[in-house]
């Protein structure tokens, strides 16, 4: 039997069964208007698109990973430092999607042998690769030069992101094997560097003068080619908001992937 939706709304329900059901049918009537509406306006991103993420390490090119990936969290499960997160509602097409948000938490590579990617059942981060140095997420960039503390010719004394800060990183010289929060570290450097001391891909990016006068303390970060977007930087940069930023699915170009002057 078929009924109109004023005719449910009118009709007096007869059981508990029956408030429940019509209960249900109009939480779901008003949850789906609901969720065309913002999609139509654009607050959910269903009709207008996905929103650009950081994705693991080894994620096939946008439109293949969407594709391929089953949102099944093996790579979320496997991540020794919960950097893989999966994407939500507001993230329309891309909803249960993982990605990474290198401030909040970065790729460190606490598990030497890319687990997430050994993990895909899909191929979706590919199988292509079996270490980090051939990872590809995208590019560090000196998104914010006048915020770089080395650029300014100044060290960093204390915690690099604040005493609340909950992300997670492998300090070899506290513990080999296991993680742990970064707001557990505190630092006393002259010249700050942090984003060179923690990368964890060798010759991913250095410190150059930005002078040729011996007495200049300011040193600019250049991003050399073996950067693989890790995120590393970006996460402990102690500037607010972050001086350095990865770009995801940005390629390295000679001569452009640093700031000078």
């Amino acid at each position: 039997m078929a009924f109109s939706l004023g005719t449910l709304l009118s009709a007096k329900p007869t059981s508990a069964r029956q408030q429940k059901e019509r209960r249900s049918f109009l939480l779901s009537v008003m949850l789906g208007t609901g969720t065309v509406a913002l999609a139509l306006a654009g607050y959910i991103p269903i009709v207008s698109g996905w929103v650009k993420r950081l994705r693991p390490p080894g994620a096939l090119d946008e439109p293949e990973f969407l594709a391929s990936c089953i949102k099944c969290g093996q790579c979320v499960q496997v991540c020794p430092v919960e950097a893989i997160v999966l994407a939500d509602v507001t993230d329309g097409f891309g909803n249960g999607v993982p990605y990474i948000n290198a401030r909040k938490q970065a790729c460190d590579f606490s598990c030497d042998a890319v687990q997430c990617v050994l993990a895909c059942p899909t191929g979706a981060l590919t199988h292509a690769i079996d270490k980090k140095e051939q990872v590809r997420m995208g590019l560090a960039v000196l998104a914010r030069p006048d915020s770089c503390l080395a650029r300014q010719g100044k060290g960093f004394k204390g915690k690099a992101r604040g005493a609340e800060f909950a992300g997670l990183h492998r300090y070899i010289d506290v513990d080999r094997w296991n993680p742990i929060r970064v707001a557990d570290r505190n630092y006393d450097v002259e010249l700050c560097d942090l984003c060179v001391r923690e990368c964890p891909i060798k010759d991913a990016i250095r410190l150059e003068p930005m002078s040729k006068d011996a007495g200049d303390k300011r040193r600019t970060p250049v991003v050399l080619e073996a950067c693989v977007g890790c995120g590393m930087c970006e996460m402990i940069c102690p500037a607010e908001p972050a001086a350095i930023v990865v770009e995801e699915r940005k390629v390295w170009v000679a001569a452009a992937a640093g700031v000078s002057g």
